[in-house]
């Protein structure tokens, strides 16, 4: 996967197969990316669920990994991903 996304589909396939969920601050996020999420990431919790079919290359950063997300706190500003299947 090319784009600004890629750093984080690679830091969560580089995991060790055992692990199997992780929990991150948005801001470890963006440290990963190094560059900032986008605004609705941090104010809409549907950001973090659509589909990973389209335009939301978010989304298929980590699905393409194999994640989904667990649980989320917008509010607190965290996101737990969980190894899908």
């Amino acid at each position: 996967m090319a784009g600004k996304y890629a750093p984080f589909e690679n830091y969560l396939r580089d995991l060790p197969e055992s692990q199997r969920e992780v929990k991150l601050r948005f801001e470890q996020i963006e440290r990963i990316l190094n560059d900032k999420l986008p605004s609705s990431a941090y104010e809409d919790q549907r950001w973090w669920e659509k589909e990973k079919e389209g335009n939301h290359i978010s989304a298929r950063a980590w699905s393409n990994a194999g994640w989904k997300v667990g649980s989320l706190n917008v509010k607190e500003k965290w996101v737990k991903l969980v190894r899908a299947g």
